[in-house]
């Protein structure tokens, strides 16, 4: 189990060579922004009404919460601690039982904190393919996961900032399409600079 977790996090998180390229993590987000903004917009008499249940969804926040503990719990099983290795186990304990909390002690809200702790999760991965690259273009991805971080720290330490801004977007529902419209054009930004500029250098003949 050890192992698995240790290959996970060096190809995750660009460990000794290992990990998805700028490229491909650009592929990736970029389909991901269209495709997903694209299925809301077309959804949206659907969608806009049903985001109002989000923030204090159980279903949506134990799914999340529980796809977040797997993820921290490889990462405090995997991740180099230095001088600390000898406390691993103290996260790997508390990770648990912040887990079990959540879910059925601090649950209020759980929808926008479980989203929110996935966020930030996800954001680390994509900062560290964008870290160092040469084309200034990697910035698409550092600003996609700045913001994520940003929305994720708001969600979770303040969740009810979810709910009104679910509110603002449904108070005038062009302001939904603005914002699946943005989502669409930045995911084409970012596909067409994963083609055009995130492909590794070929290397020289010899």
């Amino acid at each position: 189990m050890k192992d698995l977790s240790d290959s996970i996090y060096e190809w995750l998180y660009q460990r000794h060579g290992h990990g998805p390229s700028l490229q491909a993590v650009g592929i990736f987000l970029g389909l991901l922004l269209i495709l997903s903004h694209g299925f809301a917009l077309l959804r949206q008499h659907k969608l806009l009404p049903a985001l109002t249940g989000v923030p204090r969804s159980q279903n949506i926040g134990t799914l999340f919460l529980t796809i977040s503990f797997l993820w921290a719990f490889m990462v405090a099983t995997s991740m180099d601690l230095g001088e600390f290795q000898q406390v691993r186990w103290l996260a790997q304990f508390a990770l648990p039982v912040f887990y079990v909390g959540t879910l059925f002690i601090a649950n209020d809200y759980l929808g926008a904190r479980s989203i929110g702790i996935f966020m930030l999760l996800a954001a680390c991965p994509v900062l560290d393919a964008a870290m160092l690259k040469s084309p200034e273009s990697r910035l698409l991805l550092s600003i996609l996961a700045y913001g994520w971080i940003i929305a994720g720290l708001f969600w979770v330490g303040m969740p009810f900032t979810m709910r009104d801004q679910i509110a603002w977007l449904q108070k005038k529902p062009s302001r939904y399409r603005i914002a699946c419209l943005a989502g669409i054009a930045y995911g084409v930004l970012v596909l067409a600079a994963a083609f055009l500029y995130y492909a590794p250098a070929a290397a020289p003949a010899g």
